[in-house]
């Protein structure tokens, strides 16, 4: 299974691949969303994409999870928000928008299994 982390600040990002990686799981870290674009347009396996909504740039949170589903359609998205209602989920149905905080500690892998397996919380 293979994680794509994209967030701006690198604690985050590191704490983030530690847990995809501590569980057996591969991660691809990037800080730009133009990044992120440039592994899924290469064509790279990407089972789950985690974007931090903190994301800055021309390619910022919402813009790449649009873009990134124009070029992977079936991308599984979930999306690290200080705020669980950001209207994410207006522009992708079928995203997963989840409190910052639960990413930590441990609970990335349980995320992206449950997001993997359909199972929305």
């Amino acid at each position: 299974m293979q994680v794509l982390v994209v967030g701006h600040h690198k604690r985050w990002r590191d704490e983030a691949a530690a847990q995809v990686h501590s569980a057996g799981l591969q991660a691809t870290v990037c800080e730009r969303g133009i990044d992120a674009m440039t592994v899924l347009a290469l064509g790279l396996p990407v089972d789950v994409m985690v974007i931090d909504a903190a994301l800055q740039g021309s390619l910022c949170c919402s813009r790449l999870a649009v873009e990134a589903r124009a070029l992977r359609p079936n991308l599984r998205i979930v999306f690290a928000s200080d705020d669980a209602d950001d209207g994410i989920a207006d522009l992708i149905p079928d995203t997963l928008t989840v409190e910052r905080d639960r990413l930590s500690g441990g609970e990335m892998v349980g995320t992206v299994r449950d997001v993997l397996a359909g199972r929305y919380s």
